[in-house]
């Protein structure tokens, strides 16, 4: 699968649960969170990024600065604490309970696999994934949506590594939180956008972060539900918990 570190953010208000400490929240017995670190067990470091009271041995629990400045700040706090030869993170939402190893070591290969320098960065405007890739939408998955396929990399003279891959849902929304990343590239977009925001990043949205990176999207073609699946309410954790059992 290759050496990777995690980076698991559990910093967010939760506002549409009243505010509950929403990585806690158990699913099958187990709390988000940790059900999120459990999918990176060969993680050479994993880092979670926000309060916890307890957490798996041997995770490292560091906070943003400021607390509660979203998940731009978050994600400059776990990247500091990684050992300086690290070069791919899992950037993690830790409220995605039904994330899994293999979904992982997908998301892996991808990053691994060359592609077209015309792939377009976060943000752009490219065309549709299955206008890419020349092939008709794939049936509906566990959400009953149509899954969107990868984009895939064509043939060319000029080709390169993407920046990051990640997840994108049935309706090709990219889940930017569950990716794999190079982190000499998060690094530089992190500088890039704390000098545009004059020195801070709380606040900064995801988007921002990864405006300009190569990003290879994602379709999950494996067996059960959609790993990228987040529980921001209170029926979205009663449907993980079906999915779970």
């Amino acid at each position: 699968m290759g050496t990777y570190a995690a980076v698991v953010l559990a910093g967010g208000a939760a506002r549409r649960m009243g505010g509950v400490d929403k990585p806690a929240l158990p699913v099958a017995g187990r709390p988000m969170r940790d059900r999120v670190l459990a999918a990176v067990p060969d993680a050479t470091t994993r880092v979670l990024v926000g309060a916890a009271d307890a957490v798996p041995a041997g995770v490292r629990v560091v906070r943003e600065n400021p607390p509660g400045g979203g998940p731009v700040a978050a994600a400059a706090a776990g990247l500091a604490v990684l050992d300086p030869d690290t070069t791919v993170v899992a950037l993690l939402a830790a409220d995605l309970p039904l994330l899994t190893r293999a979904a992982i070591a997908d998301l892996l290969t991808h990053l691994d696999r060359e592609t077209p320098d015309t792939e377009s960065p976060a943000g752009g405007s490219a065309p549709a994934p299955a206008a890419q890739s020349g092939l008709a939408p794939e049936p509906p998955g566990p959400t009953g949506r149509a899954q969107a396929p990868p984009v895939r990399s064509g043939l060319g003279s000029s080709e390169r590594r993407p920046d990051g891959a990640c997840f994108v849902d049935g309706d090709g929304r990219r889940q930017s939180l569950c990716g794999v990343w190079r982190v000499a590239a998060l690094r530089a977009a992190l500088d890039r956008l704390t000098a545009e925001r004059g020195g801070s990043l709380s606040g900064a949205p995801v988007r921002a972060l990864l405006a300009g990176l190569v990003v290879r999207e994602v379709a999950w073609s494996g067996e059960g539900p959609p790993p990228w699946f987040d529980c921001d309410t209170d029926e979205d954790v009663r449907r993980a918990e079906e999915w779970a059992r």
